[in-house]
């Protein structure tokens, strides 16, 4: 005689396969009248006003809503097309796919922008990883201090980092866009003013020596607008915190050096300590020039100007290449040489910007009352949150790993080093598509909001697509590279998928979250980044648990999947700074 639960479980199979069943006799018919709709769609499209792709996944939503019959389906597709499907908001991400590559002036304006940010962000690790190799010839015991108190001061001043030049950015182009009416008033009313002085001077001209004709008043000269400044309190604002914040960081790493160190592990009796204390105190220095940097880089974004960052890092790094053998091992200075040429690079660099940006905008406020403190720290403090929660996902990961074995530990930094620097390219394309759409929303100019976000989306899915590709090829035979170990390079080979296949997908998230800064919609990044955290924190715990290695990428997969869904939400779903869509 069978068991209950024995008969549960038969009971349960016959139904699952009756489900099946049913599933894929529908899904079967709804594929055929999909296949059937986008043959219609495809001779209507020219009427409708959207294109082929558009028409395709149109239809595939009325299959989906069970819209099976031929008559329905027609219906359906004429009075939603009457209505002009690129107007619905989900269609955005589908909007001009053909012009994906096109080199008119929005795609110009993208690359222009996009591509110097991406050289930028590669000339630091770069020289960093020259650096790096300068310290290796000291010692082991060196290279590994200096390794972590690189690790602590990027850590540190990442916190301040990211909110500061994501909040100026956008902050700079929305001003920078209605700027201009106020500089034109005031070069129409400097005309009237030149205008009358002069009308004066041809009344008193009889009167005067013929030695005062000289005194001639040219009002074209009087009035050249690109001699005229721009008055950008953003700019200011973020160089009076990015100079505060410069000064705590460096106080904090000062006095706080040891335990710090300690809990990253270097104990009171390590031979790192002394080392790593003495490299950490001195890069300290260089903590307000840093972030004097970076507030500048965030308002050279919003000006659209990133080619100046550009060189004035390159000339920067260049000089920190050059004095590091000198200090180094020329004057005998060691790991101090190496930390003093990064600080001396780092205020170069800051004084190079500020000269260059004060010829652009006047940095001088008429009062404390213009300066935008307020909105920065409530900003911040909401993209503070936001990268917490990301950052904490992350170490999280890495943490589970180590618990894992050194095998395990070791295989997750190489892939995660990876996944990061090749997701990395996709931040040029969310500058551009910040500092375009801010400039667009300030303006009202919905429909280049519209084309400006469908393309960068667009791109950045190609350019993940490639990456993928790349990645698949390149790292089964270049994994070698990294490590000799068996058991790692076979936990490697597990974690590879991962790092590919996700590209696509990281390449969405890191450019919604420009996305979203362009449209300053800032409380939406910060809650949903918290909700997307505390999803994956639950799935890196069970997964982790019971896949392993494999798990912790799953959970990974995962945490940048949904990022890349609260995304699509917002501008889908019509809400928030997107409502102008559903109109």
């Amino acid at each position: 005689m069978l068991s209950a639960q024995s008969r549960f479980l038969g009971w349960a199979r016959i139904g699952l396969a009756r489900v099946g069943a049913g599933l894929y006799i529908e899904g079967r018919r709804r594929w055929e009248t999909s296949g059937e709709g986008c043959r219609i769609g495809a001779r209507l499209s020219p009427e409708l006003g959207c294109s082929p792709l558009q028409i395709f996944y149109f239809t595939l939503v009325a299959a989906l809503l069970g819209l099976t019959n031929r008559g329905r389906f027609m219906r359906f597709l004429l009075i939603w097309g009457n209505q002009n499907m690129s107007n619905m908001p989900l269609f955005v991400f589908f909007k001009d796919t053909r012009n994906v590559f096109r080199a008119d002036e929005l795609g110009l304006e993208i690359v222009h922008i996009a591509l110097p940010t991406l050289l930028a962000l590669v000339a630091d690790p770069a020289a960093s990883l020259i650096d790096t190799a300068f310290v290796g010839h000291i010692g082991p015991v060196e290279l590994a201090a200096v390794g972590v108190s690189i690790a602590v001061f990027n850590q540190v001043s990442k916190i301040a980092i990211f909110p500061l030049v994501s909040i100026t950015t956008s902050f700079v182009a929305e001003e920078d866009t209605t700027e201009p009416l106020s500089t034109q008033e005031q070069v129409y009313e400097r005309l009237e003013n030149a205008t009358f002085v002069n009308k004066e001077m041809e009344v008193l001209k009889p009167l005067v020596d013929s030695t005062s004709s000289s005194i001639t008043i040219d009002n074209t000269e009087m009035v050249k607008p690109e001699h005229v400044r721009r008055r950008i309190p953003s700019a200011s604002s973020a160089l009076v915190i990015g100079s505060i914040l410069g000064v705590i960081q460096t106080l904090f790493l000062i006095f706080a050096a040891n335990p710090i160190l300690n809990y990253m592990g270097v104990d009171s009796g390590s031979p790192m300590l002394r080392p790593a204390r003495q490299y950490l105190t001195l890069r300290s220095l260089g903590a307000p020039a840093v972030l004097l940097s970076l507030a500048m880089q965030g308002v050279f974004r919003g000006l659209k100007d990133t080619k100046t960052p550009l060189y004035a890092t390159i000339v920067g790094d260049a000089v920190n290449i050059i004095l590091d053998p000198i200090l180094m091992f020329a004057l005998h200075m060691g790991i101090s040489g190496a930390a003093i040429a990064h600080v001396f690079s780092q205020y170069l660099i800051c004084l190079m910007l500020l000269w260059r940006l004060n010829r652009q905008v006047d940095l001088l406020t008429p009062g404390v009352k213009d300066l935008r403190i307020g909105q920065f720290l409530k900003n911040g403090g909401m993209l503070l949150v936001r990268v917490i929660a990301a950052t904490f996902c992350v170490t999280l990961a890495a943490s589970l790993a180590a618990r894992q074995g050194s095998t395990s530990m070791a295989a997750f930094q190489v892939c995660l080093q990876i996944w990061l620097a090749a997701s990395l390219l996709a931040d040029g394309l969310a500058v551009a598509g910040q500092a375009i759409l801010a400039s667009a929303f300030a303006r009202k100019d919905h429909s280049k909001v519209v084309a400006a976000a469908s393309r960068i989306l667009q791109m950045a899915l190609v350019l993940g697509i490639i990456l993928a590709v790349m990645l698949t090829v390149v790292l089964k035979f270049a994994s070698r590279l990294f490590t000799k170990d068996i058991n790692v390079l076979q936990l490697i080979s597990l974690g590879i998928p991962f790092i590919a296949v996700t590209q696509p997908v990281n390449a969405l998230a890191f450019v919604f979250d420009g996305v979203n800064y362009g449209a300053s919609d800032f409380a939406y990044s910060a809650y949903s980044m918290v909700v997307v955290a505390l999803v994956s924190i639950l799935c890196l715990f069970l997964l982790s648990s019971s896949h392993g290695f494999v798990g912790i990428w799953v959970a990974l997969t995962i945490f940048m999947s949904l990022r890349t869904v609260v995304g699509f939400w917002r501008i889908g779903t019509g809400t928030g700074p997107w409502g102008f869509l559903r109109k």
